[in-house]
């Protein structure tokens, strides 16, 4: 494989860690926001936040801005795993079947989309379930590695992957096609250029 075919895995994956680390601190309060107020629970029964900016500035104050960012090791493993191989995938399929850019066609970024979806995500899935086990127990990512192998062996590591599988498909079946035909227009229309500014809009 040519150096040029890797370049949408590493910079798939530089982009994914790098949104990771700008939305933790949103994804743990929407965490934070959706475990509050659980009557079988006493460790979430008491209502403490009102909404995500509340949430975010509470716990900054009471427990450290850092905390801001606890649990962030899974979900960086997560995005340099799944958001690697998703995007590079994504684009290696593309070069498969379309020789040039400009015959792309929606159903064929479509098409790409799932089948990127479908494979990081499986591949992907033991991060996911250590992400999911780091909101709910704590511990280190390694610590809770461990336990899973050992009460459930490797199939605990793929837990739930046909689901995550089937929600990458269509997320990623969306996003990724509505990104390139959207970017796509911007720079035929002649209003805005092939720039990092057209990728950010």
């Amino acid at each position: 494989m040519s150096t040029a075919n890797w370049k949408p895995f590493v910079f798939g994956g530089l982009a994914s860690v790098t949104a990771e680390c700008g939305t933790f601190p949103i994804d743990l309060a929407k965490t934070r926001l959706q475990v509050q107020g659980q009557v079988g629970d006493s460790k979430y029964k008491e209502i403490r936040y009102r909404g995500m900016l509340h949430a975010m500035a509470r716990i900054g104050r009471e427990e450290g801005l850092w905390a801001l960012y606890s649990g962030i090791s899974p979900a960086m493993l997560r995005q340099a795993s799944y958001g690697t191989i998703k995007i590079g995938t994504y684009q290696s399929f593309k070069r498969i079947l379309v020789e040039r850019p400009e015959d792309e066609t929606l159903l064929t970024n479509v098409v790409c989309g799932i089948l990127s979806g479908v494979i990081s995500s499986s591949i992907a899935n033991p991060t996911d379930v250590l992400k999911a086990q780091g909101r709910v127990i704590q511990g280190s990512m390694m610590g809770n590695f461990i336990n899973i192998y050992q009460e459930e062996g490797t199939r605990g590591l793929w837990r739930g992957v046909s689901l995550t599988a089937q929600r990458a498909a269509i997320v990623v079946g969306v996003e990724l096609p509505v990104y390139d035909i959207t970017k796509k227009h911007l720079i035929l229309s002649g209003h805005m250029g092939d720039t990092v500014y057209t990728h950010f809009v």
